[in-house]
Protein backbone atom coordinates (compact mmCIF):
# COMPACT_ATOMS: atom_id res chain seq x y z
CA UNK A 1 0.00 0.00 0.00
CA UNK A 2 1.34 3.55 -0.24
CA UNK A 3 0.51 6.75 1.47
CA UNK A 4 -2.39 8.99 1.23
CA UNK A 5 -0.34 12.14 2.04
CA UNK A 6 -2.56 14.65 1.15
CA UNK A 7 -6.78 14.87 0.70
CA UNK A 8 -7.71 15.93 -2.52
CA UNK A 9 -9.37 19.48 -2.85
CA UNK A 10 -13.12 19.63 -3.42
CA UNK A 11 -12.39 21.37 -6.65
CA UNK A 12 -11.15 17.96 -8.11
CA UNK A 13 -14.22 15.65 -9.19
CA UNK A 14 -13.26 11.73 -7.57
CA UNK A 15 -10.74 12.94 -5.53
CA UNK A 16 -7.98 13.54 -8.22
CA UNK A 17 -6.36 16.13 -10.88
CA UNK A 18 -5.43 15.31 -13.85
CA UNK A 19 -1.65 15.34 -14.56
CA UNK A 20 -1.53 14.88 -18.18
CA UNK A 21 -1.04 17.83 -20.60
CA UNK A 22 -3.80 16.71 -22.74
CA UNK A 23 -7.27 18.27 -21.29
CA UNK A 24 -9.43 15.55 -23.06
CA UNK A 25 -7.25 12.56 -21.37
CA UNK A 26 -7.64 14.08 -17.84
CA UNK A 27 -11.51 14.73 -18.13
CA UNK A 28 -11.61 10.96 -19.30
CA UNK A 29 -9.80 10.17 -16.27
CA UNK A 30 -11.75 12.33 -14.45
CA UNK A 31 -15.20 10.94 -15.54
CA UNK A 32 -14.43 7.48 -14.97
CA UNK A 33 -13.66 7.72 -11.44
CA UNK A 34 -16.59 10.10 -10.37
CA UNK A 35 -18.06 8.64 -7.77
CA UNK A 36 -21.59 8.18 -8.28
CA UNK A 37 -22.95 6.52 -4.98
CA UNK A 38 -21.81 5.57 -1.59
CA UNK A 39 -23.51 3.91 1.01
CA UNK A 40 -22.92 1.48 4.24
CA UNK A 41 -24.31 -1.70 4.81
CA UNK A 42 -27.30 -1.78 7.87
CA UNK A 43 -24.43 -2.47 10.78
CA UNK A 44 -21.67 -0.52 9.18
CA UNK A 45 -19.97 -3.71 8.47
CA UNK A 46 -19.23 -3.09 4.31
CA UNK A 47 -19.07 0.30 2.00
CA UNK A 48 -19.99 0.20 -1.38
CA UNK A 49 -19.05 2.52 -4.36
CA UNK A 50 -20.31 3.01 -7.51
CA UNK A 51 -18.54 4.70 -10.42
CA UNK A 52 -18.71 5.55 -13.94
CA UNK A 53 -17.36 2.68 -15.00
CA UNK A 54 -17.16 0.28 -12.06
CA UNK A 55 -19.36 -1.19 -8.72
CA UNK A 56 -17.04 -2.39 -5.60
CA UNK A 57 -17.59 -3.42 -1.95
CA UNK A 58 -15.30 -3.29 0.40
CA UNK A 59 -15.06 -4.31 3.81
CA UNK A 60 -14.03 -3.23 7.13
CA UNK A 61 -12.75 -4.74 9.95
CA UNK A 62 -12.86 -4.75 13.48
CA UNK A 63 -8.93 -3.02 13.11
CA UNK A 64 -10.64 -0.29 11.69
CA UNK A 65 -8.92 -1.84 8.09
CA UNK A 66 -11.41 -0.82 4.54
CA UNK A 67 -10.48 -4.17 2.04
CA UNK A 68 -11.81 -4.35 -1.07
CA UNK A 69 -13.53 -7.80 -1.06
CA UNK A 70 -15.18 -7.27 -5.18
CA UNK A 71 -15.24 -5.00 -8.19
CA UNK A 72 -17.02 -5.41 -11.07
CA UNK A 73 -17.26 -3.39 -14.44
CA UNK A 74 -20.68 -2.09 -14.94
CA UNK A 75 -21.40 1.63 -16.15
CA UNK A 76 -23.09 4.06 -14.44
CA UNK A 77 -23.98 2.42 -11.15
CA UNK A 78 -26.06 5.33 -9.07
CA UNK A 79 -27.76 2.77 -6.65
CA UNK A 80 -26.40 0.10 -4.60
CA UNK A 81 -27.22 -1.63 -1.67
CA UNK A 82 -25.95 -4.60 -0.03
CA UNK A 83 -27.83 -6.97 2.84
CA UNK A 84 -25.20 -6.80 5.80
CA UNK A 85 -22.75 -9.15 5.10
CA UNK A 86 -24.40 -11.35 3.33
CA UNK A 87 -23.77 -11.90 -0.72
CA UNK A 88 -26.88 -10.32 -2.00
CA UNK A 89 -26.72 -6.78 -3.13
CA UNK A 90 -29.34 -4.51 -5.57
CA UNK A 91 -28.36 -2.26 -8.09
CA UNK A 92 -29.46 0.21 -10.41
CA UNK A 93 -27.60 1.71 -13.44
CA UNK A 94 -28.26 5.39 -14.81
CA UNK A 95 -27.69 3.73 -18.25
CA UNK A 96 -31.48 1.52 -17.28
CA UNK A 97 -32.78 3.49 -14.55
CA UNK A 98 -36.12 1.71 -13.91
CA UNK A 99 -34.82 -1.51 -13.73
CA UNK A 100 -33.45 -2.92 -10.64
CA UNK A 101 -31.00 -5.88 -10.40
CA UNK A 102 -31.08 -8.81 -7.61
CA UNK A 103 -27.54 -10.27 -7.83
CA UNK A 104 -25.17 -12.55 -5.90
CA UNK A 105 -21.89 -11.09 -6.24
CA UNK A 106 -19.98 -13.92 -5.10
CA UNK A 107 -21.15 -16.28 -7.85
CA UNK A 108 -21.28 -13.48 -10.19
CA UNK A 109 -25.20 -14.49 -10.53
CA UNK A 110 -28.56 -12.43 -10.88
CA UNK A 111 -30.82 -13.80 -9.13
CA UNK A 112 -33.70 -11.51 -10.48
CA UNK A 113 -35.05 -8.13 -12.54
CA UNK A 114 -37.67 -5.95 -12.05
CA UNK A 115 -38.87 -2.87 -14.72
CA UNK A 116 -40.91 -0.08 -13.36
CA UNK A 117 -43.27 2.59 -15.11
CA UNK A 118 -40.72 5.39 -13.83
CA UNK A 119 -36.91 5.69 -12.73
CA UNK A 120 -35.89 3.87 -9.14
CA UNK A 121 -34.68 6.96 -6.85
CA UNK A 122 -34.04 4.43 -4.00
CA UNK A 123 -34.10 0.67 -2.60
CA UNK A 124 -33.47 -0.02 1.04
CA UNK A 125 -33.11 -3.73 2.43
CA UNK A 126 -33.80 -5.44 5.21
CA UNK A 127 -33.42 -9.07 6.31
CA UNK A 128 -37.36 -9.78 5.64
CA UNK A 129 -37.88 -6.95 3.07
CA UNK A 130 -36.47 -4.88 -0.05
CA UNK A 131 -38.60 -1.61 -0.79
CA UNK A 132 -37.92 0.53 -4.17
CA UNK A 133 -38.73 3.98 -4.12
CA UNK A 134 -40.27 5.95 -7.61
CA UNK A 135 -41.41 9.63 -7.15
CA UNK A 136 -45.11 8.93 -6.10
CA UNK A 137 -44.87 5.55 -5.45
CA UNK A 138 -42.99 3.25 -3.67
CA UNK A 139 -42.70 -1.34 -3.94
CA UNK A 140 -42.43 -3.52 -1.02
CA UNK A 141 -41.03 -6.95 -2.11
CA UNK A 142 -40.80 -10.11 0.23
CA UNK A 143 -37.36 -10.66 0.52
CA UNK A 144 -37.45 -14.64 0.20
CA UNK A 145 -39.16 -14.79 -3.21
CA UNK A 146 -38.86 -11.01 -4.08
CA UNK A 147 -42.64 -10.84 -4.98
CA UNK A 148 -44.22 -7.48 -4.63
CA UNK A 149 -45.96 -7.65 -1.43
CA UNK A 150 -47.79 -4.01 -1.64
CA UNK A 151 -47.78 -0.76 -3.29
CA UNK A 152 -48.10 2.27 -2.03
CA UNK A 153 -49.59 4.86 -4.24
CA UNK A 154 -50.56 8.22 -4.41
CA UNK A 155 -47.04 9.01 -2.54
CA UNK A 156 -46.42 13.31 -2.39
CA UNK A 157 -44.07 14.30 -4.81
CA UNK A 158 -40.61 12.63 -3.59
CA UNK A 159 -38.22 13.57 -6.42
CA UNK A 160 -35.03 13.12 -3.93
CA UNK A 161 -36.39 9.40 -3.35
CA UNK A 162 -36.23 10.20 0.80
CA UNK A 163 -36.67 7.10 2.67
CA UNK A 164 -35.78 5.23 5.39
CA UNK A 165 -36.04 1.51 6.16
CA UNK A 166 -35.14 -0.03 9.36
CA UNK A 167 -32.75 -3.16 9.98
CA UNK A 168 -34.56 -4.32 12.19
CA UNK A 169 -36.76 -7.51 11.46
CA UNK A 170 -38.94 -7.00 14.57
CA UNK A 171 -39.42 -3.24 13.90
CA UNK A 172 -39.63 -3.32 10.42
CA UNK A 173 -41.12 0.42 9.69
CA UNK A 174 -40.47 1.97 6.25
CA UNK A 175 -40.51 6.20 6.95
CA UNK A 176 -40.94 8.43 3.58
CA UNK A 177 -42.15 12.07 3.70
CA UNK A 178 -46.04 12.75 3.80
CA UNK A 179 -46.04 15.89 2.59
CA UNK A 180 -43.69 17.92 0.04
CA UNK A 181 -44.87 21.14 2.02
CA UNK A 182 -43.89 20.11 5.37
CA UNK A 183 -41.95 18.24 6.90
CA UNK A 184 -44.52 15.59 8.21
CA UNK A 185 -43.46 11.92 7.81
CA UNK A 186 -45.32 9.06 7.14
CA UNK A 187 -44.47 5.72 9.45
CA UNK A 188 -45.43 2.50 6.94
CA UNK A 189 -45.25 -1.07 9.11
CA UNK A 190 -43.73 -3.15 6.36
CA UNK A 191 -44.52 -6.87 7.79
CA UNK A 192 -48.10 -6.16 8.83
CA UNK A 193 -48.60 -4.05 5.65
CA UNK A 194 -50.25 -0.76 7.01
CA UNK A 195 -49.67 2.46 7.39
CA UNK A 196 -48.56 3.75 11.00
CA UNK A 197 -48.49 7.08 12.08
CA UNK A 198 -48.07 10.62 10.89
CA UNK A 199 -45.15 12.71 12.67
CA UNK A 200 -44.92 16.44 12.27
CA UNK A 201 -41.46 16.36 12.59
CA UNK A 202 -40.60 20.08 10.68
CA UNK A 203 -41.99 23.05 9.00
CA UNK A 204 -39.72 23.00 6.40
CA UNK A 205 -39.35 20.08 3.26
CA UNK A 206 -37.66 16.72 4.71
CA UNK A 207 -34.04 16.12 3.53
CA UNK A 208 -32.83 13.67 5.82
CA UNK A 209 -33.62 10.53 7.88
CA UNK A 210 -32.14 7.71 9.57
CA UNK A 211 -33.74 4.95 11.90
CA UNK A 212 -31.73 3.47 14.53
CA UNK A 213 -30.58 -0.46 14.82
CA UNK A 214 -33.65 -0.60 17.02
CA UNK A 215 -36.36 0.61 14.38
CA UNK A 216 -37.97 2.62 17.47
CA UNK A 217 -35.85 6.10 17.24
CA UNK A 218 -36.37 8.30 13.76
CA UNK A 219 -33.84 10.88 13.40
CA UNK A 220 -34.63 13.90 10.84
CA UNK A 221 -33.71 16.81 9.45
CA UNK A 222 -35.44 19.48 6.64
CA UNK A 223 -33.95 21.01 4.16
CA UNK A 224 -32.88 24.48 6.49
CA UNK A 225 -30.68 22.07 8.38
CA UNK A 226 -30.66 24.35 11.72
CA UNK A 227 -31.93 21.50 13.60
CA UNK A 228 -31.87 17.86 14.40
CA UNK A 229 -35.08 16.25 15.95
CA UNK A 230 -35.55 12.60 17.27
CA UNK A 231 -39.03 11.07 17.54
CA UNK A 232 -40.12 7.74 18.43
CA UNK A 233 -41.37 5.73 15.30
CA UNK A 234 -43.64 3.72 17.75
CA UNK A 235 -45.71 6.99 18.58
CA UNK A 236 -44.42 9.55 16.96
CA UNK A 237 -43.23 11.36 20.34
CA UNK A 238 -40.51 14.20 20.00
CA UNK A 239 -37.65 12.54 22.17
CA UNK A 240 -34.68 14.88 21.52
CA UNK A 241 -34.23 18.01 19.57
CA UNK A 242 -30.54 19.45 18.69
CA UNK A 243 -29.32 22.81 17.16
CA UNK A 244 -26.71 22.09 14.04
CA UNK A 245 -26.65 26.22 13.93
CA UNK A 246 -28.69 29.25 14.23
CA UNK A 247 -28.15 31.47 11.58
CA UNK A 248 -26.61 29.38 8.71
CA UNK A 249 -28.55 26.91 6.84
CA UNK A 250 -27.28 23.97 5.67
CA UNK A 251 -28.23 20.87 3.13
CA UNK A 252 -28.12 17.40 5.37
CA UNK A 253 -26.44 15.10 3.51
CA UNK A 254 -26.37 12.21 5.97
CA UNK A 255 -28.07 11.06 9.63
CA UNK A 256 -26.57 8.09 11.71
CA UNK A 257 -26.98 6.64 14.58
CA UNK A 258 -24.51 4.71 17.13
CA UNK A 259 -25.30 1.02 17.50
CA UNK A 260 -26.65 1.82 21.08
CA UNK A 261 -28.36 4.87 19.99
CA UNK A 262 -26.83 6.85 22.14
CA UNK A 263 -25.54 9.30 19.82
CA UNK A 264 -26.54 10.72 16.43
CA UNK A 265 -23.91 12.29 13.56
CA UNK A 266 -24.95 14.91 11.14
CA UNK A 267 -23.03 15.67 7.82
CA UNK A 268 -24.06 18.35 5.34
CA UNK A 269 -22.59 20.92 2.77
CA UNK A 270 -20.31 22.85 5.98
CA UNK A 271 -16.70 22.32 7.19
CA UNK A 272 -18.23 20.55 10.54
CA UNK A 273 -20.04 16.83 11.12
CA UNK A 274 -21.60 17.37 14.58
CA UNK A 275 -22.68 14.18 16.59
CA UNK A 276 -24.97 14.50 19.20
CA UNK A 277 -25.61 12.79 22.91
CA UNK A 278 -28.80 11.35 23.07
CA UNK A 279 -29.04 12.07 26.85
CA UNK A 280 -32.25 12.58 29.13
CA UNK A 281 -31.64 15.42 31.16
CA UNK A 282 -31.17 12.95 34.31
CA UNK A 283 -28.50 11.16 32.38
CA UNK A 284 -26.24 14.34 31.61
CA UNK A 285 -23.07 15.72 33.61
CA UNK A 286 -23.76 17.90 36.18
CA UNK A 287 -23.23 21.58 35.13
CA UNK A 288 -24.19 23.29 38.39
CA UNK A 289 -20.46 24.10 39.66
CA UNK A 290 -19.70 26.00 36.28
CA UNK A 291 -20.23 29.45 35.11
CA UNK A 292 -21.78 28.24 31.60
CA UNK A 293 -24.06 25.37 33.78
CA UNK A 294 -25.42 28.31 35.65
CA UNK A 295 -26.10 30.48 32.41
CA UNK A 296 -27.80 27.51 30.56
CA UNK A 297 -30.14 26.56 33.56
CA UNK A 298 -30.77 30.38 33.91
CA UNK A 299 -31.82 30.59 29.90
CA UNK A 300 -33.73 27.08 30.16
CA UNK A 301 -35.88 28.53 33.22
CA UNK A 302 -36.79 32.08 31.27
CA UNK A 303 -36.97 30.45 27.79
CA UNK A 304 -40.64 29.57 28.73
CA UNK A 305 -41.61 33.28 28.53
CA UNK A 306 -39.97 34.42 25.62
CA UNK A 307 -41.49 33.74 21.74
CA UNK A 308 -41.73 30.15 20.60
CA UNK A 309 -38.73 30.49 18.13
CA UNK A 310 -36.47 32.05 20.54
CA UNK A 311 -37.37 29.86 23.24
CA UNK A 312 -36.57 26.88 20.60
CA UNK A 313 -32.94 28.44 20.56
CA UNK A 314 -32.40 28.72 23.91
CA UNK A 315 -33.87 25.13 25.17
CA UNK A 316 -32.28 23.13 22.02
CA UNK A 317 -28.89 21.06 22.82
CA UNK A 318 -26.02 21.72 20.43
CA UNK A 319 -23.32 19.03 19.42
CA UNK A 320 -21.65 17.04 22.01
CA UNK A 321 -18.99 16.58 19.68
CA UNK A 322 -17.60 17.08 16.19
CA UNK A 323 -15.36 16.61 13.06
CA UNK A 324 -13.85 19.62 10.93
CA UNK A 325 -13.37 18.43 7.76
CA UNK A 326 -10.32 19.43 5.28
CA UNK A 327 -13.17 19.46 2.13
CA UNK A 328 -15.96 21.44 2.92
CA UNK A 329 -18.73 21.39 0.80
CA UNK A 330 -17.87 17.79 -0.67
CA UNK A 331 -21.06 15.29 -0.09
CA UNK A 332 -20.30 12.18 2.76
CA UNK A 333 -21.91 9.65 3.68
CA UNK A 334 -21.47 8.75 7.27
CA UNK A 335 -21.88 5.78 9.51
CA UNK A 336 -20.84 4.89 12.86
CA UNK A 337 -19.87 1.32 14.43
CA UNK A 338 -17.87 -0.34 17.87
CA UNK A 339 -14.71 -1.78 16.74
CA UNK A 340 -12.32 -2.68 19.61
CA UNK A 341 -14.75 -1.38 21.89
CA UNK A 342 -14.54 2.32 20.86
CA UNK A 343 -16.79 3.95 18.91
CA UNK A 344 -16.03 5.33 15.66
CA UNK A 345 -17.36 7.52 12.75
CA UNK A 346 -16.53 6.99 9.34
CA UNK A 347 -16.77 9.28 6.44
CA UNK A 348 -17.64 8.54 3.23
CA UNK A 349 -16.14 11.36 0.71
CA UNK A 350 -17.71 11.48 -3.33
CA UNK A 351 -14.13 12.41 -3.78
CA UNK A 352 -13.38 8.43 -2.87
CA UNK A 353 -11.09 9.20 0.71
CA UNK A 354 -12.93 7.38 3.46
CA UNK A 355 -11.61 8.99 7.04
CA UNK A 356 -12.19 6.82 10.02
CA UNK A 357 -12.47 9.07 13.40
CA UNK A 358 -12.31 7.97 17.32
CA UNK A 359 -15.16 9.31 19.12
CA UNK A 360 -14.73 10.32 22.61
CA UNK A 361 -17.84 8.79 24.50
CA UNK A 362 -16.69 11.05 27.68
CA UNK A 363 -15.60 13.92 27.47
CA UNK A 364 -16.69 14.70 23.32
CA UNK A 365 -14.83 17.58 21.68
CA UNK A 366 -12.88 17.61 18.52
CA UNK A 367 -13.19 13.75 17.20
CA UNK A 368 -9.47 12.45 16.99
CA UNK A 369 -8.78 11.45 13.04
CA UNK A 370 -7.17 7.34 13.35
CA UNK A 371 -7.14 6.68 9.71
CA UNK A 372 -7.98 7.58 6.56
CA UNK A 373 -7.84 5.27 3.08
CA UNK A 374 -8.44 6.26 -0.76
CA UNK A 375 -11.11 4.04 -2.25
CA UNK A 376 -9.17 4.27 -5.96
CA UNK A 377 -5.83 5.09 -7.40
CA UNK A 378 -5.61 7.51 -10.21
CA UNK A 379 -3.60 5.77 -12.44
CA UNK A 380 -5.58 5.39 -15.78
CA UNK A 381 -5.02 1.41 -16.34
CA UNK A 382 -5.24 0.26 -12.74
CA UNK A 383 -8.44 -1.28 -11.33
CA UNK A 384 -10.16 -0.32 -8.00
CA UNK A 385 -7.67 0.05 -5.34
CA UNK A 386 -7.07 1.36 -1.85
CA UNK A 387 -4.67 3.14 -0.13
CA UNK A 388 -4.20 3.84 3.22
CA UNK A 389 -2.28 6.49 5.93
CA UNK A 390 -2.78 6.41 9.76
CA UNK A 391 -2.42 9.45 11.18
CA UNK A 392 -0.44 9.24 15.02
CA UNK A 393 -0.61 12.56 14.86
CA UNK A 394 -3.89 13.94 13.55
CA UNK A 395 -5.08 17.13 12.82
CA UNK A 396 -8.03 16.21 15.04
CA UNK A 397 -6.83 15.30 18.37
CA UNK A 398 -8.17 14.12 21.87
CA UNK A 399 -4.90 13.77 23.98
CA UNK A 400 -5.37 11.76 27.36
CA UNK A 401 -9.55 11.98 26.76
CA UNK A 402 -11.14 8.95 28.33
CA UNK A 403 -13.51 6.72 25.97
CA UNK A 404 -16.57 4.47 27.10
CA UNK A 405 -15.54 1.04 26.46
CA UNK A 406 -18.06 -0.83 24.82
CA UNK A 407 -18.89 -4.74 25.19
CA UNK A 408 -17.53 -6.55 22.34
CA UNK A 409 -21.05 -8.46 22.03
CA UNK A 410 -22.60 -5.11 20.94
CA UNK A 411 -21.93 -5.47 17.37
CA UNK A 412 -21.24 -9.30 16.04
CA UNK A 413 -18.03 -9.75 14.85
CA UNK A 414 -18.58 -10.04 10.82
CA UNK A 415 -15.92 -7.83 9.59
CA UNK A 416 -12.72 -10.57 8.62
CA UNK A 417 -10.21 -8.10 6.58
CA UNK A 418 -9.63 -9.57 2.96
CA UNK A 419 -6.40 -8.77 1.30
CA UNK A 420 -6.73 -6.84 -1.96
CA UNK A 421 -5.27 -8.97 -5.19
CA UNK A 422 -2.38 -7.18 -6.41
CA UNK A 423 -4.31 -6.87 -10.10
CA UNK A 424 -7.68 -7.68 -10.38
CA UNK A 425 -9.03 -8.32 -14.11
CA UNK A 426 -12.05 -6.30 -15.16
CA UNK A 427 -15.28 -8.63 -14.85
CA UNK A 428 -18.55 -8.71 -15.93
CA UNK A 429 -21.63 -8.45 -13.80
CA UNK A 430 -21.98 -12.37 -14.36
CA UNK A 431 -19.18 -13.50 -14.02
CA UNK A 432 -17.37 -11.42 -10.93
CA UNK A 433 -14.70 -12.14 -9.76
CA UNK A 434 -14.27 -14.91 -7.07
CA UNK A 435 -13.67 -12.79 -3.86
CA UNK A 436 -15.53 -13.73 -1.13
CA UNK A 437 -15.96 -12.63 2.54
CA UNK A 438 -14.64 -15.30 4.61
CA UNK A 439 -16.91 -14.50 7.67
CA UNK A 440 -20.27 -13.89 5.95
CA UNK A 441 -22.51 -16.63 7.99
CA UNK A 442 -25.96 -14.48 7.25
CA UNK A 443 -28.16 -17.41 6.53
CA UNK A 444 -29.57 -15.56 2.91
CA UNK A 445 -27.52 -16.88 -0.08
CA UNK A 446 -28.30 -18.14 -3.02
CA UNK A 447 -29.62 -21.07 -2.32
CA UNK A 448 -32.47 -19.21 -0.86
CA UNK A 449 -32.95 -17.32 -3.71
CA UNK A 450 -33.76 -19.83 -6.80
CA UNK A 451 -33.60 -17.78 -10.24
CA UNK A 452 -36.93 -16.31 -10.60
CA UNK A 453 -38.87 -15.62 -13.89
CA UNK A 454 -39.26 -12.39 -14.95
CA UNK A 455 -42.40 -10.25 -14.31
CA UNK A 456 -45.82 -10.44 -16.27
CA UNK A 457 -45.17 -7.70 -19.15
CA UNK A 458 -46.91 -4.73 -18.09
CA UNK A 459 -47.32 -5.27 -14.68
CA UNK A 460 -44.46 -2.65 -13.83
CA UNK A 461 -43.69 -1.30 -17.54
Amino acid sequence: MSALTNRPSSGAIGGVAGSSTDGSTDNNVLSQYKVLTLTFNQDCTSLAMGTRKTYALFTISQDNKIDEIYDCAYDDVCIIERLFSSSLTALVSNQAPRKLKVCHFKKGTEICSYSFANTILAVKLNRLRLIVCLEESIYIHNMRDMKVLHTIRDVPSNRDGLCALSSNSDNSYLAYPGSSITGEIQVFDTLNLRPGIMISAHESPLAAMAFDMSGTKLATASNKGTVIRVHSAIDGTRLFEFRRGVRRVATIYSLAFSPDAMFLAASSNTETIHIFRLANPKEKAPEEATWMGYFGRKLSDVAHYLPKQTSEVLTQDRSFACVHLQSPGMKTTIAMNVLNKTLKLFVAGYDGVVCVYEVNTIDGGECKQISQYLLFSMSPNSTTQQTMVTTNEGRNSIDGGSTRLYSGNLIPADNASIPLSSTPPPTSPTSGKNLVHQSSNISIDEQNFPRLPSPPQGVYD
